[in-house]
Parts: C-alpha cells; sequence; structure tokens
C-alpha cells in the first residue's frame, strides 16, 4: 500500500555490540536507504531466570561505547523496553521498515521462540530480514563434516569494514523525537563496580595487554584460580556479547605470535575454536538446553536438595576452594575454566544434585554468559554426554595443586585467612586443640564438610561407569559421535 513514510533500514543489535567487522551493519550501509540502530531491552529476557543486572549493565556500558562512536556521525542507538514486535509495530507509525539486519543467534529457547514470531510478523508484513552469520557458527548444519575447514576459512578472510557516514544514518534529532512513542532505557550504571564494563573500546585495551604482555604466563596459570585473572585474556565478557569479533581476536593473536610466545597463543587460539565448537554443537542440539544431550542420562534420577544446593549457591559448603570459588563469581562475575568446572562437577557429583538445578544460578553469575558455551559445558561436566571419561574434580587436590599458599582462599573466605595455611585447605582436619589455639569454631567460624567428599566421589564414579555399559547410553554416544569429524571425535574423547 503506497505510504509517504521514509522507507528505512533497521539495524537490530543483540550480541553483536560493535561496529567494525559487523556483518548485519555493513550490510546495512551498502544499502540505499538510511540506517537505524535499534537495542531492544525484551521484557521476557529481562525477566528471565537466565540473567541478572550485571548482564543489563554491561550491554549498557556497551551501547555507550557505540553511541561515543556514532555521535561523531550525528547518530546513536535507539534503545527501549518492550517486545520485538511491539517495537517494530511502533516504528511502522513514523518509517516504513524496508529490511532488518541482524545476526544469527544461537541463544535460549526463549529467543528461538521469539525469531520464530518476528520472523512470521516480517512475512505478513512485507519485511525483509536479513539474518548474517555470527562468528562462523553455521545454522542448519546435519553433522561437521567439513565444519571446521568452514570456520577456519571464516576466520582467515578479511573483516567487514565499517564506513559510518552521517548521510546514511537517522540522526540523533530523530531518535529522540522517536523516544516519546516508546518507553525508553536509562543507560547510567554504577561507576565503581567490581564487574569488567562493557564496550569495545575495553576489549581492545584488554586484548592489547594480553597479546602484549599477559600472554607470557597464560599456559602456566590457566588453571590457577588468583594468577589467571592477571594472565587470561578476560576478553570472554566481551566476545560473548559481541563488543568485538572471533575474527578480530583470532587475527590479532595470528599477528602477535613469534616463536617464543607461539605456545601459549597457540593454546589461546585452540581456545577460540573449542568456544565456536560448542556453539555450533549447540545449535545443533538445541534440546540440551533442559534435557541431557545423552538421552540415556534422562533416566539417571537424582534427588533434590535444597539444603545442600543453598549452601553451594552461598559458598557455605565446607570445602574452601568451592566456597572461595562460588564467592569471587558472585562478587566479580569471572572465574577461571577449571574453577568453573570443579564448581559443576561437586554440584553434580559430590553433591549429587541435577545440572539443570544449577543452571540458572550459574548463568546469573557468569558476566560472560553464552548459552551455546554454558548449556554443553554443564553437561559435559555433570558426564552426561556419554563420550567422556568421567571427570570428578577433587576440590581439595585442585586446591593443593592451583592455589598452593591458599592466596586465593584467603581472599575470598577470610575467615579463614588467620590459619596455617594446611588447614585454610582443610580445616575440618584441625583438632580441637588446633581450634582453640587458632580461635577457631568448625561449624561455627566456617562450615563443616556438607557431605563426606570421599563418600560421595566414590559413589558418583561407580554410578556413572556403570551407566558407560548402559545400552541406551552407549547407542546414544555413537550417535552423538558420528555428528562430528574425526578431530573433534578425539577432542571430545580426550575431554577438551
Amino acid at each position: 500500500m503506497p505510504t509517504n513514510k521514509e522507507e528505512i533500514h533497521v539495524v537490530w543489535l543483540k550480541r553483536d555490540l560493535r561496529l567494525q567487522d559487523n556483518e548485519a551493519i555493513y550490510n546495512a550501509l551498502k544499502k540505499d536507504k538510511r540506517v537505524l540502530f535499534i537495542y531492544i531491552f525484551e521484557n521476557s529476557l529481562l525477566k528471565d531466570p537466565h540473567y541478572d543486572k550485571r548482564h543489563w549493565d554491561f550491554i549498557k556500558q556497551s551501547i555507550v561505547d557505540l553511541n561515543t562512536d556514532l555521535k561523531k556521525y550525528n547518530s546513536k542507538v535507539l534503545c527501549v523496553q518492550t517486545e520485538v514486535v511491539s517495537a517494530f509495530n511502533q516504528l511502522f507509525n513514523q518509517y516504513q521498515v524496508h529490511t532488518v539486519f541482524s545476526h544469527q543467534e544461537t541463544g535460549l529457547l526463549i529467543t528461538f521462540n521469539r525469531d520464530k514470531e518476528f520472523a512470521r510478523y516480517c512475512r505478513n508484513n512485507s519485511i525483509k530480514w536479513t539474518e548474517n552469520n555470527n562468528n562462523g557458527v553455521l545454522r542448519g548444519l546435519l553433522n561437521r563434516a567439513d565444519w571446521f575447514d568452514q570456520w577456519e576459512d571464516y576466520m582467515c578472510a578479511p573483516q567487514f569494514k565499517t564506513e559510518l557516514n552521517t548521510e546514511k544514518l537517522i540522526s540523533t534529532g530523530e531518535i529522540n523525537k522517536l523516544e516519546n512513542y516508546f518507553i525508553t532505557v536509562s543507560l547510567e550504571t554504577e561507576k565503581e563496580t567490581p564487574f569488567q564494563k562493557g564496550g569495545s573500546k575495553l576489549a581492545w585495551r584488554y586484548a592489547n595487554t594480553f597479546f602484549d604482555e599477559r600472554h607470557k604466563k597464560y599456559m602456566s596459570h590457566i588453571s590457577k584460580p588468583a594468577l589467571a585473572r592477571e594472565s587470561c585474556s578476560r576478553l570472554s565478557p566481551y566476545i560473548a556479547w559481541g563488543n568485538v569479533s572471533i575474527r578480530q581476536i583470532f587475527q590479532k593473536a595470528h599477528a602477535c605470535k613469534t616463536e617464543q610466545n607461539k605456545k601459549h597463543l597457540g593454546a589461546f587460539v585452540s581456545r577460540l575454536r573449542w568456544q565456536a565448537h560448542f556453539i555450533q554443537k549447540f545449535e545443533m542440539e538445541h534440546t540440551m538446553e533442559n534435557a541431557s544431550i545423552n538421552k540415556g542420562f534422562q533416566k539417571l534420577k537424582k534427588s533434590i536438595s535444597e539444603e545442600y544446593q543453598k549452601a553451594w549457591e552461598d559458598g557455605q559448603t565446607g570445602y574452601p576452594l568451592i566456597d572461595a570459588s562460588m564467592r569471587c563469581l558472585a562478587e566479580t562475575g569471572y572465574l577461571n575454566f577449571r574453577m568453573r568446572a570443579m564448581l559443576v562437577s561437586f554440584f553434580t557429583h559430590i553433591l549429587w544434585q541435577p545440572w539443570q538445578a544449577s543452571s540458572q544460578h550459574l548463568s546469573k553469575l557468569f558476566l560472560d554468559f553464552e548459552p551455546g558455551i554454558h548449556f554443553p559445558q554443564l553437561q559435559m561436566n555433570a558426564g552426561e554426554t556419554g563420550i567422556n571419561l568421567v571427570r570428578i574434580y577433587n576440590p581439595v587436590k585442585n586446591s593443593l595443586d592451583h592455589d598452593e599458599d591458599a592466596t586465593f582462599i584467603k581472599k575470598w573466605c577470610p575467615e579463614l585467612a588467620h590459619l596455617p595455611t594446611a588447614f585454610i585447605h582443610e580445616p575440618y582436619l584441625m583438632t580441637p586443640l588446633d581450634e582453640q589455639f587458632n580461635n577457631f569454631e568448625l561449624g561455627v567460624t566456617y562450615p563443616k564438610p556438607i557431605v563426606d567428599i570421599k563418600v560421595a566421589r566414590k559413589k558418583a564414579s561407580d554410578i556413572l561407569w556403570k551407566m558407560k555399559d548402559d545400552p541406551d547410553v552407549f547407542n546414544e554416544s555413537k550417535r552423538i559421535l558420528m555428528k562430528h569429524t574425526l578431530s573433534d571425535r578425539n577432542r571430545m574423547m580426550n575431554g577438551d
């Protein structure tokens, strides 16, 4: 139907909060119509129990960073709070939306259903919706026979160079008028915070310090909860929310690689590939958000203990490294990979709780919450894929191996800091005389162990090893492995 409203293109920003190497923005600006950037704070996601204020603050900070650059071109991101279809209905009152550009999102079931609804809306309203590849993850694959080669080609291809032009963008003044028709969102966040702040500029600050210096101890510190905070890249939230693309970091790492640092940067690059590997896996097996990917494990019944779960969530299990890790994660949003795996292993094996019961608590705490990483890793560390050796982390051994002088535990469990180091790792070994001498009372100053770890560990190991021989588990394991290339199978069998 003829209309006198201006036809525009809309870039719907999601987990791609950057200007450079952003194919959606690149494609929109190539067209012959003006472009509006929009971010929609969806009420359904704001209420979703996987998300936390820390995530929305990171997103707001990322948008402020975008707006700083867009200001030079007299534009900004329209930030509104509503559902997606409602937002576009309101836009139609002012403009004729010709094409919506966005990235394919490997997200939660709620975002998958939202995308299906939006696709119907676009068809019914003669809107073209162009979804672009996101970090080399491919939609619609039935198996991964040549996925790695395709991913490698994508990583090595030239980046999308965004060339902004004032004439091509909806102006700040026009967006200010648009805001009168929406519930808008304040982008202000707390200035002082223990969390990493969002934005591409900060992402590159972390990247540059990592590639210039911090990577030199990457391999030796990666498993150590205190030292990893300095020697790991700390890029995961910036990758998760799209402040940088995997390709940008991949190419930067290769450009910085030398004979001297190739071991450390080679290991780092392998983890970029590993990250995409699991998102691709989730893209192909989306049911793993709620159900074990190996259907044979769905018969594994575990009793719910609210007491155990609360102690684990609050960092009050009586095992210092577990408690320090959870408290650190709750306060800062960051924990190195080994400690994350240990938290899940302890919850699912030692406390014998279903992995699904840990999902929302952890996702709310991880500043870098990425569904495509979150659910595959939960299941892998719960031992319910059926394709890995069962790995039950021993928190005492990990404490002695990776926090030898108890620096990490002392920081996050200060009630233990005054004890001799040996007792910091295992306070329950103190005799009454030791407790009196150290002005300490187990069960009062610090909790008693919530379970006997040796008994619980053996019980879990016996059950899970027995499950390996279950015909349903075995057949499902074969099915899962057939979806992957030989190199992927080797990695999976080795627990990578």
